[in-house]
């Protein structure tokens, strides 16, 4: 099959045959953040290629998707903590099978308080091949991974006042396999971990919002958001994050974010409401709206810049 991407094929690409497009760096008034939109589109479209198979934790095709991340890593300037290694791998039993997960982590060291952390998270991993379908869980969460590399990308070029880790979680699907094993076991004291951003599906949305949850538990982060909600380019709504609501409405446990909670650690988790597409197989790239989807990312930094200033 030709690659979706137009650029070249995916598995090319993670042997280096060829090189990302640069793209022009987005620039808007409204925003005083940038972000490379060309490669953000990029890197979305090789997560969600039919080639990585629906990155299924444990298959070849989640292996393919952790090295093109284990790359990006070195190719960015994100440096390894205290190794000379991006993967951590984690064994977990699910019924009566064994399986293995690996998390890419990485870190770009803080410049005035270097010992404080803030863990920016997205899992990589998604539903892999069922009765002959690819879910290539464009949104869910190729979207989140992208946009992970992309902020990453940002603070490389602009070094932050708290050292800030990367962590590209696996085997979210089913349990928060990733999540838990990097929060039980992390590569940095975990009392040094001061705030988890967790990003989730955060690539479409018809209405133009974007919804920010963990301010209900912790409500010394609000004042931060509305900072943020006041100038940015999609609708930044705090909420579903009440436990008294309905399930479906408490996004509290719904991610990566919730292992971090478990520990104390305060979070906020970016993503959109349920679309049509979501944990079916036509969660495909057609299906991401590269405008609101660069806005989004945008907002996302945005929120990470002003909290690392000033938290």
């Amino acid at each position: 099959m030709m690659s979706k991407l137009g650029y070249c094929l995916p598995l090319a690409l993670l042997i280096g045959a060829c090189t990302p497009p640069g793209g022009a760096v987005e620039r808007t008034a409204q925003a005083p953040v940038a972000i490379d939109s060309a490669r953000l589109m990029h890197d979305i479209g090789v997560l969600a290629h039919d080639s990585m198979e629906g990155r299924m934790v444990g298959t070849p095709g989640n292996a393919r998707a952790r090295a093109f991340l284990e790359r990006s890593f070195r190719e960015r300037g994100i440096q390894p903590i205290g190794t000379s290694t991006y993967l951590y791998p984690f064994s977990f039993t699910r019924g009566d099978t064994s399986r293995t997960g690996t998390n890419v982590v990485g870190q770009v060291r803080g410049s005035a308080v270097p010992e404080r952390y803030i863990v920016i998270t997205a899992h990589y991993d998604h539903l892999g091949i069922r009765n002959g379908d690819i879910y290539n869980g464009a949104d869910d969460n190729a979207s989140g991974t992208a946009a992970l590399l992309a902020i990453a990308d940002h603070f490389v070029r602009n070094q932050p006042r708290h050292s800030i880790i990367f962590a590209a979680l696996d085997a979210e699907e089913g349990g928060l396999r990733g999540a838990h094993a990097f929060v039980d076991s992390p590569p940095v004291d975990v009392r040094a971990i001061v705030l988890n951003i967790n990003m989730d599906m955060v690539g479409r949305n018809d209405a133009g919002e974007l919804y920010v949850a963990g301010t209900s538990h912790y409500p010394q982060l609000l004042p931060y958001v509305e900072r943020v909600a006041a100038g940015a380019e999609v609708t930044l709504i705090p909420g579903h994050d009440r436990p008294a609501a309905r399930p479906s409405d408490d996004w509290t446990n719904a991610s990566d974010h919730a292992a971090f909670h478990r520990a104390g650690i305060p979070f906020l988790y970016f993503g959109v409401e349920d679309h049509p597409d979501y944990h079916r197989h036509t969660d495909e790239l057609s299906g991401i709206q590269p405008g609101f989807y660069a806005r989004a990312v945008r907002t996302v930094l945005s929120a990470v810049r002003l909290l690392d200033r000033e938290m």
